[in-house]
């Protein structure tokens, strides 16, 4: 079992035992817990080494905990976490989700009306039945019919291309505002994660009142949950919660330190600032009553003898220790990629001309592509038989001499033969080598049985690194955000195997992927593996998916060397020549 899930189990027993009225502190150590191994960098299996005490290292994990792991781990099933499920419906879990209800609320609603499910909770409140209830009456029971239909809305997290997207719409309209002064967005998603709950927005102003009454304003707003002097929280016609905070300028760096988090990363820079006689807080830092720190996050952490850590990094996965020994990771950039090795065209499941695909690429700066359209499978939508391969050839061909009689400069860009060859329940390509030895790119991807066994899937991609035409494993967990898990696999081996055979692992920038997990593109760099990061586009304007890829290789700590497609076209070629050649 892998982390995120070990990390369910234990959010699960939280949750329960939080209904069940237990002690809070017993409570606090599961989600806690769930929260440290959700966001680990390394596998708990990997970590366990057969011996529960080896868990026990990591911080917040002590012996019952531990074994728990270990029963997770070596059997998939925790004793004490099906024991509690056989006694407690798990609908009462939905039921603490809902916003404004907390253990009593749900405890109250089924012990007096048997509410034990969504779907009951709406019935209650529409029958008026809640009202009746102690501490409830009507204005309690309207409340939670709102907070119903907000839940239907917002019971899954948003992408980080939609949180983006609505980020940028609340911080245009913000602007309009001229009683703001400073104006920024803070949260998870400052630090790219995969997905957001929530929007955070700080600004800095000297008229609150006029600042906050504009925010609610704005048209998209469904439901104003509090309007006050410092803060306040909304929920959008889509479901998502914003909250605005408006802070002092002389705190403004400690309060988008603060609001940005993690959680994590918060206590360990105040663990360290009481070691230095210092206290820190979304205020600012203080000795005693004194604050000698707060306008901007830099000053904080120079304050500390620290560099500056950027938000992909604070997660408490390294990076203060990193950050005292002056080691912290140089981080690649956009502006580093030198091409786009995953992209679509017409010819398959894309809607472009490869002359547009080519030439948009071009203008926006690149100085290659690889045109990577799907093999023929299953669950793949108008892939390439070998013959089309041919004929598509002949296309890219015809367009690059184009290119190169529009550019000054010979090779300024280039397309480059690929396909994205899916990976057959019994690890073979389902391209034949003679296809694939012409390829210049060969990303091998699953597309179809995601409900393999680990030992199944792992085996099927390694037998399938063995071809030695692969150059890319690509979207590695399969996963779709909010839509499909990734299917069961032995990332460790994986990446293993990739690292020996010299097979790049793809971060895919899709929105709906963002695929390799952030965590395990942090283990496989302290590995030696290398990198794509890719777009996956299926239209033109998907080029900016490559955006959301590299915040997924920054959060996994990747540099410029560790991402091939920095390389210029004759050294990338270079590094896959030798596999080819064994």
């Amino acid at each position: 079992m892998d982390n995120q899930r070990i990390a369910q189990v234990f959010q699960e027993i939280g949750d329960i035992l939080e209904i069940q009225g237990a002690n809070r502190f017993r409570v606090l150590a599961y989600q806690k817990a769930a929260l440290t191994i959700s966001e680990m960098g390394e596998e708990l299996k990997d970590l366990y080494k057969g011996e529960a005490k080896e868990l026990e290292k990591l911080p917040g994990i002590g012996k019952d905990l531990a074994l728990k792991i270990e029963e997770l781990v070596t059997g998939g099933k925790c004793t004490y976490h099906q024991e509690l499920l056989k006694k407690f419906d798990k609908g009462l879990l939905d039921i603490l989700r809902v916003r404004g209800i907390g253990p009593k609320k749900v405890k109250l609603f089924f012990e007096e009306l048997g509410v034990n499910s969504i779907e009951k909770l709406r019935k209650a409140a529409k029958d008026g039945k809640l009202r009746e209830l102690p501490k409830m009456g009507e204005k309690s029971e309207a409340e939670i019919l709102v907070a119903l239909d907000e839940f239907e809305k917002h019971s899954e997290r948003m992408m980080l291309s939609e949180a983006i997207h609505q980020k940028d719409l609340i911080l245009e309209y913000m602007k309009g505002c001229k009683d703001v002064k400073k104006l920024e967005y803070a949260g998870s998603l400052r630090r790219m994660k995969e997905t957001i709950g929530d929007l955070d927005i700080l600004c800095v102003s000297d008229k609150v009142e006029k600042v906050m009454d504009y925010f609610v304003k704005y048209e998209h707003v469904a439901n104003v949950i509090a309007q006050g002097a410092t803060k306040s929280s909304v929920i959008l016609d889509i479901g998502v919660q914003v909250d605005l905070r408006v802070v002092p300028a002389e705190s403004f760096g400690a309060a988008m330190h603060y609001f940005t988090g993690s959680k994590e990363h918060n206590v360990a820079l105040r663990d360290y600032a009481k070691k230095h006689g210092m206290k820190v807080n979304e205020y600012g830092v203080f000795k005693g009553e004194k604050m000698i720190a707060g306008k901007t996050e830099k000053e904080i952490y120079k304050l500390f003898g620290l560099p500056y850590i950027p938000p992909v990094l604070r997660e408490n996965r390294g990076e203060m220790e990193a950050a005292r020994k002056k080691k912290l990771p140089k981080l690649v950039e956009f502006e580093d990629l030198k091409g786009d090795l995953h992209v679509h065209s017409e010819w398959s499941d894309g809607v472009d001309e490869i002359g547009d695909i080519a030439r948009a690429y071009r203008d926006a700066g690149f100085e290659y592509i690889a045109l990577t359209d799907h093999s023929p499978a299953v669950g793949v939508a108008n892939g390439l038989t070998p013959d089309r391969y041919k004929k598509q050839w002949k296309e890219i061909d015809k367009v690059n001499k184009e290119l190169e009689k529009e550019s000054p400069k010979k090779g300024e860009f280039v397309i480059l033969k690929g396909t994205e060859c899916d990976i057959m329940p019994d690890g073979s390509l389902n391209l034949p080598d003679s296809i694939l030895k012409k390829m210049d790119i060969v990303v091998a991807s699953v597309h179809s049985r995601f409900k393999m066994s680990e030992k199944e899937m792992t085996e099927r991609v390694l037998k399938a690194f063995k071809n030695p035409y692969v150059t890319q494993f690509g979207h590695p967990s399969g996963r779709l955000i909010n839509q499909r898990e990734p299917y069961a696999i032995d990332m460790n081996k994986v990446i293993e195997a990739a690292v020996d055979l010299g097979i790049a692992l793809e971060i895919d920038g899709q929105p709906s992927r963002l695929d390799i997990f952030d965590y395990h593109a942090k283990i496989a760099k302290e590995k030696g593996a290398k990198f794509t990061v890719d777009s996956d586009a299926h239209a033109i304007g998907q080029m900016q998916f490559l955006h959301y890829g590299i915040s997924v290789a920054q959060r996994g700590w990747l540099e410029k060397e560790d991402v091939l497609n920095t390389l210029s076209l004759k050294k990338l070629l270079k590094f896959w020549e030798k596999r080819r050649r064994t």
